[in-house]
This record gives structure tokens, C-alpha cells and sequence, in this order.
């Protein structure tokens, strides 16, 4: 690889051009389809913010649908990763706090006005674009139900927790959680996201009614 298809990386490494290109353009892109929509956004634009020409734009995107479906497929596959992949281990002794922690991480990523936004701008589509919305939920709150039954299948193993279906445990679980400031969120705007501790509460309190239901 020569000179001219590299550039130096913070570490000292080296970094494709390409790949620096790609992330300008998902970064551009996102930043423009959350303010103007699907339907507002172009190419030129986007061109123009990420510092690249239309014909590069094109050759990583092979179109506005391509780019869009790649930024909402990131996005959701990356906020699923930062919350379920850096789990605690379980404390047997103390069950409650590992699942209120669980579920204030769940609910503090989650609920972040980019994500929100997203969701919101992907509902919208549902018309135009009915995969979009499909790749959406799969890779969200499907991806986060099948994860919490893994995990609720393990603690049923050690004796903490005692249920028939691990999935319905788990969607009970999501949504005694989510289910309030979420559609608060989705409905009344970025302003109604709650703060942290309102969070931590409705963790607590998602996780009491919970362990009531399936606690041993």
C-alpha cells in the first residue's frame, strides 16, 4: 500500500484512506438525514459535508438507500454492543444490583437523543422503507431480548431466577424497564429523556417488580 492510500492513525499505525473516507461519509450522512430527513437529504450534501466528492460518495454507497440502511445498522448495532457487551459478572449473592445495573446501562445508552432521533426518523420511513424498520428491530429489541434470555437461562441454572420461557422473562424484563421513559422519549422529544437518576429508579424499580415475578 502506498503512501498516497495511507494516512497516519493516532497510534502511530497507518489507516486506510478508504476507510478514513467511509467514516467521513457515515458521519456526514448521519448528522444530515437526523436534521433533514430521508426525503431532504442528498447526495451533493453530503458530498460537501464529508469532504469528498459525489462520484466517492458513490463508490462506497451505491445510493441514498444503500448509505441509509448502513447508518441505521450501525447505529443500532453499536449501541446493542455497548450494552450488552460489557456486562458485569453476576454476584450470586446479590442479584438485584447486578440486574438494576444491567438495566440502568440498557436504559442510559439507549435512551441518548441520536438514537431516539434515529428511531424516529426509521418510523417514519416504515412506508417506503418496511426492511429498514425490520433491520431496526431485529438488531435492537429483538437482538437485546434474545441476549437478556441467554442470560436469564445462566441464572436459572444457578438457582436465582425461576421462569418457564426465558424469552417472555426477558421481554417482561426489557419493558418494565423501557417501556415508560421510552415512549416518553419516542413521543415528547429529546427534553423528555430523563436524567440519570430518574433512571436509576426506573431501573430499580423495573428490577423489584421483576424479581417479584421470577426471583427465587
Amino acid at each position: 500500500m502506498t503512501k498516497a492510500e495511507t494516512d497516519a492513525g493516532p497510534t502511530g499505525g497507518t489507516t486506510p484512506r478508504s476507510t478514513r473516507k467511509r467514516q467521513a461519509i457515515l458521519e456526514a450522512a448521519t448528522e444530515i438525514f437526523l436534521i433533514n430527513g430521508y426525503l431532504g437529504t442528498n447526495m451533493d450534501e453530503i458530498a460537501a459535508r464529508s469532504a469528498v466528492s459525489k462520484q466517492t460518495v458513490y463508490k462506497h454507497f451505491s445510493s441514498k438507500e444503500a448509505l441509509f440502511v448502513e447508518i441505521v445498522s450501525s447505529l443500532t448495532d453499536s449501541t446493542g454492543d455497548r450494552v450488552h457487551g460489557d456486562a458485569p459478572a453476576v454476584d450470586p449473592g446479590n442479584l438485584a444490583a447486578f440486574l438494576e445495573e444491567y438495566a440502568f446501562r440498557q436504559l442510559y445508552i439507549v435512551l441518548n437523543p441520536r438514537i431516539m432521533q434515529l428511531r424516529r426518523l426509521v418510523i417514519g420511513e416504515v412506508p417506503r422503507f418496511p426492511e429498514l424498520a425490520r433491520v431496526l428491530y431485529e438488531r435492537g429489541p429483538l437482538r437485546a431480548i434474545r441476549l437478556l434470555a441467554d442470560l436469564f437461562e445462566s441464572l436459572k441454572a444457578q438457582g436465582l431466577l425461576d421462569f418457564e420461557e426465558p424469552t417472555v422473562a426477558a421481554s417482561h424484563f426489557n419493558w418494565l424497564v423501557m417501556s415508560t421513559p421510552l415512549n416518553q422519549a419516542m413521543l415528547l422529544g429529546d427534553d423528555a429523556i430523563p436524567g440519570p437518576d430518574a433512571l436509576r429508579k426506573e431501573a430499580r424499580d423495573g428490577v423489584r417488580v421483576f424479581l417479584a415475578a421470577y426471583g427465587k
